[in-house]
């Protein structure tokens, strides 16, 4: 397999975990996106939206959109499993993966700010504000909604999460994980916010996340 990604796309990063976790093999093609090479028409042609990650399967075909490629690997490659087993906790995991991928990382990917700054002419501030309060807002949601699943497994007479859900990391921790990175980078404030953060350093301590951190991918620049 090759994968098509940008070291700080949050995106990406949530493929190289998945690829991480589950010990698969894959070829790193850098693909710079404040250079633009994602619209260079080599590679924006595979793809209607000439975005990263793209994921080139064994058989040649590619693959877009993050959620659908973590899928797809996890489908073709089960274990170890992203998603549990039962329907009722799949759809809880979905619905943490999703409330970054579809409610949180939209609001700040790079595409956005760019617009807020060169067709708005918001000034640097104004776009940090912008992110931070987007993004803190959002974690804060996120921490409700780990605090909901944590009294629902507290009545069930089950231990509490490592992650964000069980004890092992599922969809939902390769999505928060990229999230926390970038929050950091912005300066957001990641206090008050003890279950993610926990989730957050529970996956950080294992070898796959250090992994695929952007400062082990070989085209990092700090």
């Amino acid at each position: 397999m090759k994968l098509f990604n940008y070291f700080r796309s949050s995106a990406s990063f949530r493929v190289r975990i998945a690829l991480q976790l589950k010990g698969l093999d894959y070829e790193y093609i850098a693909v710079h996106l404040v250079r633009g090479e994602h619209r260079d028409p080599a590679y924006a042609g595979r793809l209607g939206d000439a975005l990263v990650p793209t994921l080139l399967t064994d058989d040649g075909v590619a693959l877009s959109q993050s959620m659908a490629i973590i899928e797809y690997l996890d489908e073709t490659h089960p274990l170890p499993p992203l998603l549990p087993a039962e329907p009722l906790g799949r759809a809880q995991v979905r619905a943490l993966a999703q409330m970054v991928a579809c409610e949180m990382h939209p609001l700040n990917n790079l595409r956005v700010l760019k617009y807020l700054v060169h067709e708005l002419k918001v000034d640097e501030a104004g776009k940090n504000a912008w992110y931070r309060h987007w993004a803190r807002s959002g974690l804060e949601a996120f921490e409700r909604q780990l605090a909901l699943l944590a009294q629902q497994r507290d009545a069930q007479g089950l231990a509490p999460s490592v992650c964000c859900w069980g004890d092992a990391p599922t969809l939902a921790d390769c999505c928060l994980v990229p999230h926390v990175f970038n929050c950091q980078r912005f300066n957001v404030s990641l206090e008050a916010l003890p279950l993610t953060m926990a989730a957050f350093d529970a996956c950080m301590a294992l070898p796959a996340f250090e992994r695929a951190q952007p400062s082990a991918c070989p085209d990092f620049q700090p």
